[in-house]
């Protein structure tokens, strides 16, 4: 098994003839680009694709990666609602809470639900985005998750059991300790740590919290220091104080860089 990180919560993972990409997002707004996190090279060959949000980091590229791949989408089943028109998906590029895609291969579930899918046993996970401080300058704005608001809309993790292995992704989450109890020992947990100064997900020291609630064997931290709003690092964390802090957990940590990949 190979897991590749592409930044954010973007990632790819290879496994028993499968190609799971992990919210393949945007790079938003950095010295004004746009583009994918996950490089469109990788499309064609995406056998399943996982959205733990509706977020433009997470969620830009989904409809674009499942043409290219005709690859099923699995996310919460409030990314999608019933319209006039049939089923349709939260719209990746559309404003608001616009509900105006059609995607043909859509697997939903909620949190604490089972689906088996291709070989997987795929749980859903109760998660919980934090509000999202915006700051340009002196100006700054604080979103916060509900209802009527796009961000974190759909919020879920993911408990994949892959080719003799457990994984467990939670996607953009604040610390939810007592709905983690019954995850236990995963082969790889991938958690936020970049909440410190944004408050949008878990900081260094909630994301050691669930390392020792979940005791994986193996910790990938992810979405910190993302480049965004014409910031290289706009959620900012030391990965290396963390890893170093997991090691003394008695755990095994592996940062992933850009592009950067671990095998088990």
């Amino acid at each position: 098994m190979r897991i590749t990180h592409y930044l954010y919560n973007a990632f790819v993972i290879e496994a028993d003839g499968k190609k799971i990409a992990i919210d393949p997002g945007g790079l938003m707004l950095y010295f004004l680009r746009l583009t994918t996190l996950i490089p469109k090279s990788e499309w064609q060959d995406i056998t399943h694709i996982f959205v733990t949000h509706g977020d433009p980091d997470h969620y830009w590229h989904a409809d674009r990666v499942a043409a290219a791949s005709n690859a099923p989408v699995i996310c919460n089943r409030s990314m999608l609602r019933d319209t006039d028109d049939g089923p349709r998906m939260l719209g990746p590029r559309s404003k608001g809470l616009t509900f105006n895609t059609t995607l043909n291969n859509v697997n939903t579930i909620t949190p604490g639900e089972f689906l088996e899918l291709d070989d997987m046993v795929i749980r859903g996970i109760e998660t919980r985005h934090g509000p999202l401080r915006i700051q340009l300058g002196p100006l700054h704005r604080t979103i916060e998750p509900g209802p009527g608001e796009r961000i974190g809309w759909g919020a879920i993790g993911f408990e994949i059991r892959l080719a003799g292995k457990t994984l467990v992704n939670l996607g953009d989450t604040l610390l939810l300790r007592d709905a983690w109890q019954d995850i236990r020992t995963p082969d790889v947990l991938m958690l936020p740590i970049g909440g410190a100064s944004i408050g949008n997900t878990m900081d260094e020291e909630e994301a050691l919290e669930a390392c020792k609630t979940i005791q994986p064997k193996l910790v990938i931290p992810c979405h910190y220091n993302c480049p965004a709003f014409f910031s290289r690092k706009y959620n900012p964390a030391n990965e290396d104080r963390f890893g170093k802090k997991v090691e003394d957990l008695g755990l095994t940590c592996s940062i992933l860089h850009l592009r950067e990949s671990v095998d088990l």
